[in-house]
């Protein structure tokens, strides 16, 4: 994967989100990286250098990782392991 590419991909995420106010903004770019993104995609960012999100895009990933957000389907999702 390439890391810039999903910096980017959750940059302008975070970013179209970012009218709605920051908190609603990190949980739905959460959200979207659950019910659209691989979960290869989502591992990569996950446990990539993280410096290259902005704040919001920074601050989903971080709500990624502590596994409080809901799959399309009403699931949890899987464990993501690397």
């Amino acid at each position: 994967m390439n890391l810039a590419h999903l910096h980017h991909m959750a940059n302008q995420i975070a970013r179209n989100f970012a009218i709605q106010g920051d908190e609603i903004a990190v949980a739905a770019t959460a959200q979207h990286m659950v019910d659209f993104w691989d979960p290869r995609m989502r591992a990569a960012v996950m446990t990539g250098d993280k410096a290259g999100l902005s704040a919001l895009a920074h601050a989903a990933v971080d709500q990624l990782g502590e596994g409080n957000v809901v799959g399309a389907d009403g699931l949890e999702p899987p464990t993501l392991s690397v």
